[in-house]
């Protein structure tokens, strides 16, 4: 009994050591996007690897698992061993999916660990140059004006940029089509091109394309304006309450111990606050965050329960 217990006693050892032990030397940290490449958060994920990867101590890499709503991405990294080196790096999206199901794919807080915020960020709102309208009013009065005629992209069903529009379509009354993509980097390029008028598009990418003079920004999606685009209005300022202040965020596989929670928080928010990536994301319409664990948890909590009244409200679900 005593060697048993003195056996059992060094394994709890060993144990609590492994789940200190991060970085586990020689093994890469890889931080699974579930896009394709080009995107925003594809952009801030690489920008954020070469970071960690500078500051020595471990390799970091980015690889791109689109597809499924995310699901594909995420569920990788849920069944990843808990040791720090698998890490998601997604939108909004991941609180938003498990209401988009009837048997929902996973519990955001149960079956991940929250570790940081990369960025706070919003969507916005983007007409294809050519369109007659510079705002949302004008956009509302031309799509009842010609019902069925405008179409709008999204990264993804289900996504914030598929959601915000259902949303506009429901407050506004007006038709138009909603024409999903596997990624924020497809649906851009036929945006572009104008396959498709409308896009709730990263902002990242919505500045850069209005910056070419291709696309036309509206309005953002979040509560208050952004400190990228102060001109720029909300929304709800222009009489829809559509879109809530969304977050790039890093989640770890379930089971993850605190220890290694934190050693994986100290590396991430060093990189997310260092003032070249301060400033890209700046620049790209994103505010820096760092957020710690527990704050993370309690907004994704919030967010949660926001976007499963909106999802119901609006009544999309993808296993119709």
């Amino acid at each position: 009994m005593i060697r048993f217990a003195v056996a059992l006693s060094a394994a709890a050892l060993a144990c609590a050591a492994y789940a200190q032990q991060f970085p586990i030397p020689g093994k890469p940290v890889r931080i699974v996007v579930p896009f394709p490449p080009g995107g925003q958060t594809d952009i801030q994920a690489r920008a954020i690897a070469q970071k960690m990867t500078e500051a020595g101590g471990v390799n970091v890499i980015v690889e791109n698992k689109p597809g499924a709503s995310t699901i594909i991405g995420a569920r990788e990294v849920q069944k990843a061993p808990p040791d720090g080196h698998t890490l998601l790096y997604t939108i909004a999206t991941h609180v938003q999916v498990p209401h988009l199901y009837r048997t929902p794919p996973w519990d955001p807080l149960r079956d991940f660990t929250p570790i940081t915020a990369g960025a706070r960020s919003a969507t916005v709102l983007t007409a294809h140059a050519s369109l007659p309208f510079n705002d949302v009013a004008g956009l509302v009065a031309y799509a009842k004006a010609n019902p069925g005629k405008l179409n709008f992209a999204s990264f993804s069903p289900g996504s914030t940029s598929h959601l915000n529009g259902e949303r506009l379509k429901r407050l506004a009354g007006i038709d138009i089509v909603h024409v999903p993509y596997k990624g924020s980097a497809d649906a851009m390029k036929d945006h572009l091109s104008g396959v498709v008028q409308l896009f709730f598009d990263g902002p990242t990418t919505a500045i850069q394309n209005a910056r070419s003079g291709k696309v036309k920004m509206l309005a953002h999606a979040a509560e208050t304006r952004m400190a990228a685009l102060p001109e720029l209005p909300t929304m709800r300022e222009a009489g829809y309450e559509v879109g809530y202040w969304g977050y790039l965020w890093f989640w770890g596989p379930p089971g993850m111990a605190p220890a290694t929670v934190d050693a994986v928080y100290q590396r991430l928010v060093r990189a997310i606050r260092d003032p070249d990536i301060v400033k890209l994301f700046a620049d790209g319409g994103s505010e820096a965050s760092g957020m710690p664990p527990a704050e993370m948890a309690r907004v994704a909590r919030e967010l949660y329960e926001k976007w499963g009244e909106v999802i119901r409200e609006v009544g999309v679900k993808l296993d119709n």
